[in-house]
């Protein structure tokens, strides 16, 4: 019978040898050593005996294979002959034998073995036990090796090897996933549990034509698991794994897009109504629609969730009895997905998540209720099924930056940030290049309200000397404690008030409603294979700057003009020269970075003082949110 195999398994090996012949590619099994000096392999780390995925062999010594171990040799061989023998054995007890292999780049190459590599692969092994030796790369700043190293710490503490993610920071938030803190070593039970899902998964995942993807299962495994969690999977038969992976397949798909966002700078026009609907008989009066908002704090406690209550309101205004309202507060006090549950159950047909810590359970109820259009208020997450919103509040940071150097002369500026998210990092530069452009040996010293709370960040600052400070947007309400907010000179327990950034939040809802009305939203979904974020600014009227009468003539004028000049494209505050902090050149005289450059910005202006906050420095509220939406700082 073993005949019969290697028959079938010779065919595979010339048709994969005539294959990568007429591609141009290398026939033959690929070596290490034409790859990495042998210096560099010599100094291999021994990774004892470990199990390694069958796919990720991809080479080893010898001509007598194709490039996909299936062997090139005659039956009549010696060498055939030995191939059969090894069939036999695997057919009546198994190989059991390891191999002996190098790894590097997390593909092995085999130095002794490659016979018993041929048949496991041929009768499909999904593993085989080796003796491996690591040949780590040089770190030279590639996309590749940084994914490795990132793959080599995930390893270090759970020994899996068999996962493979698109992104290097995707390996910490598979981490995160599972229940483990950073870098905590993973237990016998873990692995094999883990082990027998994925390959369940897997299954699933090649069933639906995950093999079509340019993406990889484990970026497919993260989707299902950010959505479902890790329990979901467990134990969860192939049938119902397929059914639940279907419905979830474009957020899957959306894995392999670059970009995986399309993001919507302004909005888009409504599409017209056309003479025939005009002379058509009018429909009879719409129900009005239901919109829900869901808050992750108070109005009473939390500005942010003020501001957005404002735009509800206005929303209740401007569409009288056409557009209904319901506020949802407090949903992380309790389940957030049963406070979205419970607002659709309440006949909500749009439903605005105010905060970035709302987005998983934003994310599985839309892929529950597709019927429902669900719109998360963050930046830069790429979900199919949800569309996000933000604005480009660094346009009015700037213009306050610029106000702020005009005054201040040579002296420090306060900057008093959130947290370190999408978005925000882009507002500390803009403002900082805002001072810089008025005040070119200004600094602009830079403290965190998510450490230690808003009164003693500015508290900090003024410890120093800086009385002129930029924090949060909104004043602070009644029976909060006592902080500046926007631009403001501090002195003691004074402070007057300069210049106020303006989230026009009832602006972009009532936007966001018109187009969901006229379904010009729906439209940009279905033209679209990617997510959609939309990210509007100063052209969309939805970011603006108040100047205070406390402000001089000139300065007030300084300031309507960098408005209009950014309103009208004009202006754009990162335009280069740009240098991050210790002089590393971001852009060149003339260049203007690209939009991901702004959103994805972790580096600091070189007129900072100060950096990004650790992870454990913060408030509960910040460790949330840079879980789902965090930048990672940059060396």
């Amino acid at each position: 019978m073993s005949h019969l195999y290697y028959k079938d398994a010779q065919k595979l090996g010339l048709r994969e040898f005539r294959a990568c012949a007429a591609q141009g590619r290398y026939p033959y099994l690929l070596s290490l050593e034409e790859l990495v000096p042998q210096e560099r392999i010599a100094q291999g780390v021994d990774l004892g005996e470990i199990q390694i995925p069958m796919e990720f062999i991809v080479g080893g010594r010898g001509k007598v294979f194709a490039r996909n171990f299936m062997p090139l040799v005659e039956e009549d061989s010696e060498f055939a002959d030995k191939w059969k023998n090894l069939c036999q054995a695997h057919l009546d007890e198994g190989i059991r034998d390891p191999i002996k292999a190098y790894e590097y780049l997390n593909r092995f190459y085999v130095e002794e073995g490659n016979k018993r590599v041929s048949v496991l692969k041929y009768f499909g092994a999904p593993k085989v036990y080796a003796k491996v030796i690591r040949v780590l790369p040089e770190r030279n700043g590639s996309a590749e090796v940084e994914r490795y190293y990132a793959f080599v710490d995930f390893y270090a503490a759970s020994k899996v090897n068999f996962l493979e993610f698109s992104r290097p920071e995707d390996y910490a938030r598979f981490q995160s996933l599972m229940g483990k803190e950073p870098g905590e070593a993973w237990s016998d039970e873990d692995r094999a549990g883990l082990s027998a899902a994925y390959y369940r998964f897997r299954q699933a995942y090649d069933a639906l034509g995950g093999k079509k993807l340019a993406s990889t299962a484990g970026d497919a495994m993260l989707v299902y698991l950010q959505i479902y969690g890790y329990q979901a999977l467990r134990g969860k038969p192939e049938a119902e794994l397929r059914q639940a992976m279907a419905k979830v397949w474009e957020e899957i798909a959306l894995q392999q897009e670059s970009p995986a966002i399309d993001v919507k700078l302004d909005p888009a026009e409504e599409k017209k109504e056309g003479l025939l609907s005009k002379l058509l008989p009018k429909e009879e009066a719409k129900k009005p629609m239901k919109v829900a908002f869901l808050h992750d704090k108070t109005p009473e406690v939390s500005g942010w969730t003020y501001g957005h209550e404002l735009g509800r309101r206005h929303l209740e205004r401007v569409f009288d009895g056409e557009v209904v309202t319901t506020a949802y507060c407090d949903a992380m006090e309790g389940d957030p997905r049963k406070a979205i549950e419970d607002a659709i159950a309440d006949g909500n047909s749009v439903v605005f998540t105010t905060s970035p810590r709302l987005l998983p359970a934003s994310l599985r109820a839309a892929v529950d209720h597709p019927e429902v259009i669900i719109l998360n208020c963050s930046l830069n997450k790429s979900h199919r099924y949800i569309r996000t919103y933000y604005a480009r509040m660094y346009e009015a940071k700037f213009v306050a930056g610029a106000i702020a150097g005009a005054l201040v002369g040579s002296e420090g500026v306060g900057y008093i940030c959130d947290y370190p998210i999408f978005g925000q990092v882009a507002g500390i530069n803009a403002f900082a290049l805002g001072v810089q452009m008025t005040a070119p040996a200004a600094r602009v010293y830079l403290e965190w309200s998510s450490v230690g709370g808003a009164k003693a960040a500015a508290r900090r600052l003024t410890d120093r000397g800086v009385r002129l400070i930029s924090s949060q947007d909104l004043a602070k309400r009644e029976n909060w404690d006592r902080s500046p907010f926007g631009l403001s000179l501090v002195t003691g327990e004074d402070q007057v008030n300069l210049a106020m950034s303006v989230w026009k939040w009832g602006t972009y809802y009532e936007a966001l409603v018109r187009a969901i009305q006229s379904k010009t939203l729906q439209s940009e979904y279905h033209e679209s294979a990617k997510a959609l974020n939309y990210y509007w600014g100063m052209s969309a009227g939805v970011v603006d700057l108040v100047c205070s009468d406390n402000l001089p003539d000139s300065v007030r004028r300084l300031a309507a003009l960098l408005k209009d000049s950014i309103r009208r494209g004009v202006c754009d505050p990162f335009r280069g020269p740009l240098y991050a902090q210790g002089g590393r050149v971001v852009a060149r005289r003339g260049e203007t970075l690209e939009l991901g450059e702004i959103i994805d910005m972790s580096w600091l202006n070189e007129n900072v003082q100060g950096s990004l906050p650790a992870y454990e420095e913060l408030d509960d509220t910040g460790k949330d949110t840079v879980g789902i939406v965090g930048v990672e700082p940059t060396a």
